[in-house]
């Protein structure tokens, strides 16, 4: 695919989307709408990252505009989590739509964020500048924060200004770190106007000034690691997670924070070749990574919300990446697939937590007791992205775990090995006591009702059946883009 085409047909749809959703009339037109365009979009998105296989690195507009394995593979994830979530939000909405809770006014507004959204997380993904990459993390928060308070609660606009209080902060960190990477590179690369763009710093990296790339890694660290996720700013993720509507919660943890964590892997090659590959940028992933496990298993276990308990989960697993990304070249292709792992596998938890929550009318692991019985299709999706979450086998998560912990042990880390060994204990412990209440438990009375609407089970049967495959047998195209997007990471091509 011609990289001109791809890049406009990616920026261009999510636009066409925002308009069509802003004129349409009734939220099912809204709805069926953006089914329409996400789902070109994922044709896209796809078409690009198996043209990146084939054929190499995409550019277009000098550079400013960049696919290579590790985007790519990004996008691909991204793309599979929107179009489930744009999926399930079709019935999800539509029942409170026929209820008359979600009328013309709110639906147009869904539609134009939900545009936004993805546009910003593509120029995150597709920018080869850094300061563009920059631009649009902060154009994810502004558009994604009013999806938090879409249904206007007092819960949900103190989620809301907390998330853009918080990682408005960090966003600005982050700006700092970019700031101070360009000044690093002065006189270094041919340019002014290099001094932001990605492959002239990795070219450039060992004659860049060391001191000037740490300080800059460390914002860079903080301020996208706080939009992440990381441990400890990440204080609005369990409220944002909870109070938004069940599609919403799903893109959060499945594409907003791979997104943030992105921006930080394309700052390790730079830091590390600047540093001389002393492995100093590595060691605080590790740090911060751990941390965030640790501390999500600590508050883990003593969540009574199912959307709570999902949103701490979170916390954990972008700690697992964090820590395979700390490990080097072996830890990064298992960070890589982990990456997809914990999104599918949220994703599906998001959108069960969210249908239970609709018939049983809480979100309360107590008031959910027994929702595999009074629901074998959203109570078992549940209690399935619960075991895949806490790792359990066959579901692929256990396998990138296993990876990450290999890594360690390969390594020599043994204080990371005892902590994450602790901390996936802990959450698996933490879990697994409100799995059989979940599953067997006796369910409320009167029993809720679930009507169906035709191919709804479809979202989370097929990441399911997806994690359980991968679980089992990696494809060959898979390990290739992955292997791709790790030596990415790495510094090489």
């Amino acid at each position: 695919m011609d990289g001109t085409l791809a890049f406009g047909a990616l920026l261009l749809l999510p636009s066409a989307g925002a308009a069509a959703a802003f004129v349409l009339k009734t939220p099912r037109q809204v709805l069926a709408s953006t089914c329409a365009w996400v789902a070109g979009y994922a044709l896209v998105a796809f078409a690009c990252a198996a043209g990146v296989m084939a054929g190499g690195p995409m550019d277009a507009a000098g550079g400013w505009l960049l696919l290579d394995a590790l985007s790519a593979y990004h996008l691909a994830v991204m793309a599979f989590v929107f179009t489930l979530s744009t999926a399930f939000a079709w019935s999800y909405f539509g029942r409170e739509a026929a209820r008359g809770e979600f009328p013309p006014r709110l639906a147009r507004r869904f539609g134009v964020l939900w545009a936004a959204a993805l546009a910003a997380m593509t120029i995150v993904l597709t920018s080869g500048n850094l300061a563009t990459m920059w631009v649009g993390v902060e154009l994810t928060t502004l558009a994604t924060a009013f999806l938090i308070r879409l249904h206007v609660s007092h819960e949900s606009l103190e989620a809301t200004w907390k998330y853009l209080v918080i990682c408005s902060v960090g966003v600005a960190l982050a700006f700092l770190g970019v700031v101070l990477f360009a000044a690093s590179a002065r006189g270094v690369v041919p340019s002014a106007g290099d001094a932001t763009m990605w492959r002239s710093l990795v070219q450039a990296a060992s004659s860049l000034d060391p001191n000037m790339a740490k300080a800059g890694f460390l914002f860079v660290l903080v301020g996208f690691g706080t939009k992440a996720g990381l441990v400890p700013l990440h204080t609005w993720l369990p409220d944002a997670h909870s109070q938004a509507p069940a599609p919403v919660s799903a893109v959060f943890s499945g594409s907003l924070l791979n997104a943030a964590l992105y921006c930080i892997m394309r700052y390790l090659p730079i830091v590390e070749g600047a540093t001389g590959r002393t492995g100093w940028a590595l060691g605080l992933l590790l740090v911060f990574g751990t941390a965030s496990m640790v501390v999500a298993a600590a508050f883990l276990v003593f969540q009574r919300d199912t959307k709570r308990l999902l949103a701490y989960s979170s916390v954990e697993h972008i700690g697992i990446i964090a820590v395979g990304l700390g490990l080097g070249p072996p830890g990064t292709f298992a960070a890589l697939f982990h990456v997809f792992n914990h999104s599918a596998s949220k994703s599906v938890g998001f959108f069960a937590a969210g249908r239970l929550g609709q018939a049983f009318g809480t979100h309360g692991l107590e008031g959910l007791r027994g929702a595999a019985r009074a629901s074998p299709l959203w109570g078992g999706a549940l209690v399935a992205s619960l075991l895949s979450l806490v790792g359990a086998a066959p579901f692929a998560i256990f396998v990138s775990e296993l990876m990450v912990l290999q890594a360690a042990a390969s390594a020599g880390a043994w204080m990371v090995v005892a902590f994450f060994l602790v901390a996936t204990g802990i959450v698996f412990a933490g879990v697994l006591r409100h799995l059989i209440p979940l599953g067997w438990g006796a369910p409320s009375e009167p029993r809720p009702t679930f009507g169906g609407a035709r191919g709804e089970a479809a979202v989370v049967i097929v990441p399911l059946v997806a994690l359980v495959v991968l679980g089992v047998f990696m494809p060959s195209g898979l390990r290739e883009i992955l292997e791709g997007a790790a030596r990415v990471v790495g510094g090489g091509a």
